[in-house]
């Protein structure tokens, strides 16, 4: 399973950090693919909590430059799409977690609930009754999101 760890970058608390990394640690253990947007904040944490425990990271950058990506990625891509690169990375992943939140992570969770990619979020920002699932806890957002069949591609 591609599973998306969404979040604030720059802004991101220390709070959502950590729980970005048990996010990624949880999925690396159930042998899912972490995908983020490959820069800091949330995206680094969940990056290296995958990474740290043997699983697998994508990162697509919005910029043109590979080595502005976080060291905890196995895979980075420069886009060069800026913010675009947002809709590549709800349509790659089979759902999302997004921890916390930000105008960005806004973005990503819109796309998702339009195009029917799943997503559960800790924290960060309310939205309507059909917007993301809302969590408590790492364990419980990696638990439904892997209880999801993955999607069908073709």
């Amino acid at each position: 399973m591609y599973t998306g760890i969404i979040g604030p970058g720059d802004g991101a608390s220390e709070a959502e950090c950590a729980t970005a990394y048990e996010v990624g640690r949880l999925l690396a253990q159930a042998g899912a693919v972490v995908v983020t947007g490959g820069l800091d904040g949330v995206m680094a944490a969940a990056s290296r909590g995958a990474f740290e425990h043997g699983g697998v990271t994508v990162g697509l950058l919005p910029g043109s430059v590979r080595e502005a990506a976080n060291p905890y990625l196995t895979v980075s891509i420069p886009t060069g799409l800026g913010e675009l690169r947002n809709g590549l990375l709800v349509r790659s992943c089979d759902g999302l977690i997004a921890v916390g939140g930000s105008w960005g992570t806004a973005s990503e969770i819109a796309l998702a609930c339009r195009t029917g990619v799943p997503v559960f979020s800790i924290g960060g920002w309310r939205f309507p009754q059909d917007g993301p699932v809302h969590v408590d806890s790492a364990e419980e957002a990696v638990r439904r999101l892997l209880a999801l069949k993955p999607r069908r591609r073709g």
